[in-house]
C-alpha cells in the first residue's frame, strides 16, 4: 500500500525536512506540498536539496482532505484552523505545532490566547515511546516539541524517583529550531562565536514538560526551565537536574532507563560518565541520553541530545504517521547521525 501525503507549511525547516524524509519513504506519496506565500514557486529555489520542477501548491482544505494522511507544519494560528478541519473531515493528521498539546486551560495560559476548540484541546501526544498504541488510534496527533521531546525521554522514566519541585532544565538548540523567518537575533553575526539564553521563565515550553509530566502520573510539580541558542544550524542538548528520593541509589536510575528503553529503536541509554553528543544524532531520528548521580548533593543530572529537525520534528512526525498509517514504527528514518 501507498499513502498519499499533503505537507502543509513546506517552505520553513520542518516542512522541507519531512520532504526530504519521505522521499526515501517506500510507502508514502507526498502528493500536496502546500505553503501559502511560496505557491507556484519552485521549491528547489528555497532549498537547493531537493532538486526537481515541483512547485509549492497553494493551501486547499478539500484537496487535503482527500489524503491518507496530513503534517501540519505550519505557526499554531494556522494549525488551530486547519488541524480542526482536517478532523472534523475525519483526515488522519499529525500537527507539528503546539496548537494542540495542551489542554485549553494550560494553552490560555501559555499561549494568551482562548483554545478555539477545548474538545480537541489536547490531542493525542505524539510522544511514541511512551504513547504509541494511542498515537496509532488517532485521528489528530500533536507532535511534541523539540525541547520536550528530549527533556521527557530523560526525565519521565526517572519520574518516581526525583524529589517534587527539585527538576530544573537547561536547554541548548541550534537556530533552526526558530524557524527559517529572518530575524535579527539570528544573523549569522549576531549567532556565531555567541551563546545566549531566551524565554525565561515563560517558555512555552515549560508548561508542555510540566503538563507531560503530570499525565504521566508524576508529582514532580513546577519546572524551571531556560532554553539557549547555540551557534550551530541544527541539533538540540537538555541538562535536566533533579533531587532523588530517599534510599534511591545510582543503580535505582540506570536501570529504570534501560528498562524503559531496551527495546525502543531511536533512544540509546549510554553509560554513565560518557556523555551525549550533539553531532552524533544530527541528520537522524535518535535520541541518546545518560544519567549521572552526585552522591555529595543528592542529585541526579540527566544529558540528553537529539536533533531539533529530527526526533524533536519531523523525524518523531514521520515516525508518528508510521503509526498512524499502520507501517512499521521505523520505516524511512534512521537511528544513525551523520558524523562527523
Amino acid at each position: 500500500m501507498t499513502a498519499s501525503i499533503g505537507i502543509v507549511g513546506a517552505s520553513g525547516y520542518g516542512g522541507v525536512e519531512l520532504l526530504r524524509l519521505l522521499a526515501g519513504h517506500p510507502s508514502a506519496e507526498v502528493v500536496v506540498v502546500a505553503a501559502h506565500s511560496q505557491a507556484g514557486q519552485p521549491v528547489s529555489t528555497l532549498f537547493p536539496n531537493l532538486p526537481g520542477d515541483r512547485v509549492f501548491d497553494a493551501v486547499d482544505l478539500d484537496r487535503l482532505s482527500s489524503l491518507d494522511l496530513v503534517l501540519l507544519s505550519t505557526p499554531h494560528g494556522a494549525s488551530l484552523e486547519l488541524g480542526a478541519a482536517l478532523h472534523d473531515a475525519g483526515t488522519r493528521t499529525v500537527d507539528l505545532s503546539g496548537a494542540f498539546r495542551l489542554d485549553a486551560e494550560a494553552f490560555a495560559t501559555w499561549y494568551g490566547e482562548a483554545h478555539p476548540r477545548p474538545d480537541l484541546a489536547p490531542a493525542v501526544y505524539g510522544l511514541p515511546e511512551r504513547n504509541r498504541a494511542a498515537v496509532a488510534g488517532a485521528t489528530l496527533v500533536a507532535n511534541p516539541g523539540c525541547y520536550v521531546t528530549t527533556v521527557l525521554l530523560g526525565l519521565l522514566p526517572l519520574a518516581p524517583l526525583l524529589v517534587p519541585g527539585s527538576v530544573v532544565v537547561d536547554g541548548k538548540s541550534g537556530t533552526s529550531g526558530a524557524g527559517r523567518a529572518a530575524k535579527d537575533a539570528l544573523h549569522a553575526t549576531h549567532v556565531a562565536n555567541s551563546l545566549t539564553a531566551y524565554g525565561a521563565p515563560g517558555h512555552r515550553h515549560t508548561g508542555e514538560i510540566e503538563a507531560q509530566l503530570a499525565a504521566a502520573g508524576s508529582d514532580l510539580g513546577p519546572v524551571s526551565f531556560t532554553p539557549h541558542l547555540l551557534p550551530i544550524a541544527r541539533g538540540l542538548l537538555t541538562t535536566s537536574y533533579a533531587g532523588l528520593r530517599e534510599d534511591v541509589a545510582a543503580d535505582d536510575v540506570q536501570q529504570a532507563l534501560r528498562e524503559a528503553y531496551a527495546d525502543e529503536p531511536f533512544v540509546h541509554v549510554l553509560e554513565p560518565g560518557r556523555f551525549p553528543v550533539v553531532k552524533a544524532v544530527v541528520g537522524s531520528n535518535a535520541c541518546q541520553l545518560s544519567a549521572v548521580v552526585d552522591p555529595r548533593t543528592g542529585r541526579v543530572t540527566v544529558v540528553a541530545v537529539t536533533d531539533n529537525l529530527g526526533k524533536g520534528a519531523a523525524g518523531q512526525a514521520v515516525q508518528n504517521a508510521n503509526l498512524l498509517l499502520g507501517f512499521e514504527e521505523t520505516t524511512g528514518l534512521s537511528a544513525i547521525g551523520m558524523y562527523p
